[in-house]
């Protein structure tokens, strides 16, 4: 017990304007916790009787996640994803309104449909493990309910490790796919340098700063571009442009230069939350038609790669890695895209595939305790000839 009888006065000579604010020592006031008792922790009577626990608060709270929804049916027997696809075919003429007397029109001839087979056959896998004993702690608790709690949370902690590691795998997935499309939309010009991204746009490669200066004879740069309602407005009017163009066939939208189109049901939109926050307040908040600003709907991610050490845009925003086409060269090219702002991909881009999670457990007679041993399988897999477009401000 602390007497706080004298900061009190001071603290209501405060509140009620009596006095100015002034620095406040809080030691006497709020505790902050320590790990083990100390030496102090007796009563104040006969100053020998030990303090006993009064209340247990275990800190078990279940962790969801937050990486988008990219997973798809798994399969117990085998292990290759394979995708199968076919290109349109070519018209020809018509000859019905063309006849000529005495030609023969041979209906005979065998048009060979073109497919091809892309096949997916990698898989990462991890373990955590986690051993767990009853006998030993039950002398530091009360009875077995508060037992029953303390080991809940140890294995709610392990469900948290795994979906932590699980959501940066799945960030890593769309992170690659990502990279390919800069690298294709801007090809390295020395082997081992990333491509420069700044002064240009392409079609699946879209820098929105560039254009918005272009068009508006602007000179904004990243950081006023979030806080600026006008780009903001153009930058949810290229993106929601964009979802429509992509329900269209084309060859445009895809590093492979493939016939492909992804309607609205199929397309997965993931936004950068600093992007969708300053949507929210720089243009629905003096709105009074606001379904005519709203950005279109989508998932949202705190961060791609990192939150860094101050969650500033150029950590949150930035995606820095060596792609997996230049993984294993001699001199692999880098690519680094700052201020990634959305993609949109179409949802078999993508994807987490025959994902497995189990739980092993072994019974240790000689010391008495038990080991679990969580396991996780899964198939990250990128397909380069479907539709992938990436919205930056560089």
């Amino acid at each position: 017990m602390k007497q706080v009888a004298e900061f009190t006065n001071s603290v209501v000579q405060e509140v009620l304007g009596e006095t100015a604010v002034v620095q406040e020592d809080l030691g006497n006031v709020v505790d902050i916790g320590t790990q083990v008792f100390n030496a102090n922790a007796f009563d104040a009577y006969v100053k020998t009787l030990v303090n006993h626990i009064g209340k247990v608060i275990f800190v078990n709270r279940p962790y969801a996640g937050s990486a988008p929804s990219v997973l798809m049916d798994g399969w117990e027997y085998g292990s290759v994803l394979e995708k199968i696809s076919s290109e349109m075919p070519v018209a020809v003429e018509n000859p019905s309104w063309d006849l000529v007397d005495g030609q023969s029109y041979d209906p005979h001839v065998f048009n060979q449909p073109k497919a091809s087979a892309k096949f997916f056959n990698k898989r990462t896998t991890f373990e955590i493990d986690r051993s767990i004993t009853e006998r030993q702690v039950k002398q530091s608790f009360s009875n077995a309910q508060q037992l029953n709690a303390f080991i809940s949370m140890l294995l709610n902690e392990t469900e948290k490790a795994l979906t932590v590691r699980m959501d940066s795998l799945i960030m890593r997935t769309i992170n690659n796919m990502t990279l390919e499309t800069i690298l294709d939309s801007y090809p390295a010009e020395t082997a081992g340098t990333a491509p420069v991204l700044t002064g240009k746009s392409t079609v699946k490669a879209v820098n929105l700063l560039y254009l918005y200066n272009q068009r508006f004879s602007a000179e904004l740069t990243a950081e006023q571009a979030m806080t600026d309602p006008a780009f903001i407005r153009f930058a949810a009017f290229t993106i929601g442009l964009y979802s429509d163009r992509m329900t269209r066939l084309s060859t445009l939208f895809n590093a492979g230069g493939m016939q492909r189109f992804t309607p609205r049901d199929l397309q997965h939109i993931v936004y950068l939350s600093e992007f969708v926050r300053a949507a929210d307040v720089y243009l629905q908040s003096d709105t009074f038609h606001d379904n005519f600003t709203r950005i279109t709907e989508g998932e949202s991610v705190p961060y791609w790669q990192g939150s860094g050490v101050d969650y500033a845009l150029d950590s949150t925003g930035t995606i820095n890695g060596i792609p997996v086409s230049e993984s294993g060269k001699d001199t692999p090219t880098p690519v680094v895209v700052k201020n990634v702002l959305a993609v949109i991909f179409d949802r078999d881009a993508l994807g987490v595939a025959n994902f497995d999670r189990r739980v092993t457990t072994q019974w240790n007679a000689k010391a008495e305790f038990t080991n679990y041993f969580y396991k996780q399988d899964a198939g990250y897999f990128n397909d380069l000839n479907e539709n992938f477009v990436v919205f930056f401000a560089e």
